[in-house]
């Protein structure tokens, strides 16, 4: 990368590095990776020259993220054949092959597209780390993680910390509580899972005008 994605401080330019949480909270453990990032957000204030970003399901929108990035950790639910809830990291070559492998989600089909994209630009990171969980459950619309993917986020956390840690960061404890990443307070973890209707109201298995069990089998 060139001194474009650079920033500056006391006169010298630093690696852009980018941590970057895709997935969609609303379809539970699909969530992961931006919960990740958000737990992050929460835990240490960044260094002007690292940004965390909640990418969401944006597909080919990352691509100037990702273009950006001199470095890049991203967070995310990935199937990587393992136990459902367990935690793995992958580092250079072996990110995007892990993520063409087994492709779970529409977001990681566009995700891979992004890094096969900035790579054919000539724009892409020169160091990649992938740290992401098993899913135990994707569909459940309006649902949140699932406790054996919610308790490893304390060490997605820690390991995004010892990557950075690695790299030169220095992370530094807040000097107040910080506001949400992105999305507003209304997505934040705790009160997504608290204001959650019962399953009764939501209609999460579909509308029963149209569905009932052993009708269309």
């Amino acid at each position: 990368m060139g001194a474009r994605a650079n920033d500056v401080m006391d006169g010298l330019a630093l690696p852009r590095t980018i941590v970057l949480g895709i997935g969609n909270v609303l379809w539970a453990d699909e969530g992961f990776g931006v919960r990740a990032v958000e737990a992050l957000h929460a835990r240490w204030r960044m260094p002007v020259h690292v940004r965390l970003v909640d990418g969401g399901t944006q597909g080919l929108a990352l691509l100037p993220f990702v273009e950006a990035a001199d470095r890049l950790i991203v967070l995310d639910a990935v199937d990587f054949g393992l136990p459902p809830g367990d935690l793995c990291q992958v580092e250079g070559e072996a990110v995007p092959a892990c993520l063409n492998a087994r492709k779970m989600s529409l977001h990681q089909t566009g995700f891979s597209d992004v890094l096969a994209c900035a790579q054919l630009k000539g724009n892409y990171p020169a160091e990649i780390v992938l740290i992401g969980v098993q899913p135990v459950e994707l569909d459940d619309f309006g649902g949140s993680l699932r406790p054996q993917v919610k308790a490893r986020l304390d060490e997605a956390v820690e390991r995004a910390g010892h990557v950075l840690r690695r790299w030169g960061v220095e992370l530094m404890p807040h000097t107040q509580p910080p506001g949400p990443l992105a999305g507003g307070a209304e997505l934040e973890l705790s009160r997504y899972e608290a204001e959650r209707p019962a399953e009764a109201l939501a209609h999460r298995g579909g509308d029963t005008r149209f569905w009932q069990p052993g009708r269309n089998d």
